[in-house]
Order: C-alpha cells, then structure tokens, then sequence
C-alpha cells in the first residue's frame, strides 16, 4: 500500500510543478492539459490551458494534482505534505525555497525529534512540513 498526495490548484498547476521540480529535482511523469486530452472537445475552451493531470517522481515518492474546474477551487485545510529529508542543509534549503513568496508558519528549527523543523504554506496554497535529519 503506498499514499499519494494529490493537489489541486486554481489554474497554477503547471507554474507550480515546474517549481517543484526545481525544488526538489526528480521527473516529471506527466503534464497533460484538458486541451491536450481526448476530452478536448467535451470540455468548455476556458479549461484547455488547465492542467487535467500532473505527476511528479522524487526518490520513490509521487505527487500528483490538477488544477480545479474554473470556479471550484477551494484552498487546502487541515493537511500537510510531510517531507522528510536526511541531510538538514538540504532541509534548509527546501524550506527555504518553498517559503519564497510563502507563508511561514513555523521557523526552521532544532526539535527533539529532528535537527530541523518548519512549516509553510508555499505561494501556490500548499502546506509543508519540512523534517531535516533526527535528533541526537
């Protein structure tokens, strides 16, 4: 059994992955507009720019999203994607890239249970929480 994140965005799907994979490196598996879709035809022309599905691979962890129909976007509540990352220089600087133009919730720090901890909500709606090697 494996979990996957799927996000959804408000028409900055694209925009958002690229970054994503700038920040985290990895392969992007699919970028497929709804205009780029055997569903072209069935979906009004305001959509054909939007992404219908994303994938992005980092290690043997997947994120995949879409951006929502025009109109039905809500933010995210209530979720984190949690991301662990064992050297916390690296840590660093993935909080630190993600937190650019962001919202920091919490500040890089030392907890008990990992060398750095911080949370944020990037410039595209989605929160993080970035774990930096285990305590000592």
């Amino acid at each position: 059994m494996r979990f996957t994140p799927y996000l959804n965005f408000d028409g900055q799907c694209k925009e958002a992955f690229t970054f994503y994979q700038q920040v985290f490196g990895g392969t992007l598996l699919a970028m497929q507009t709804h205009g780029d879709s055997p569903i072209a035809g069935e979906v009004p022309s305001e959509w054909h720019e939007r992404v219908l599905h994303a994938c992005l691979l980092v290690g043997d962890s997947m994120v995949m999203a879409s951006d929502s129909p025009p109109g039905s976007h809500e933010p995210v509540r209530g979720l984190y994607i949690s991301v662990h990352i064992d050297d916390p220089a690296e840590a660093e600087r993935v909080f630190e890239a993600l937190a650019e133009k962001g919202t920091v919730t919490m500040p890089m720090e030392k907890t008990f249970w990992a060398e750095r901890f911080g949370m944020l909500t990037d410039r595209y709606g989605t929160p993080w929480m970035i774990n930096g090697g285990s305590a000592s």
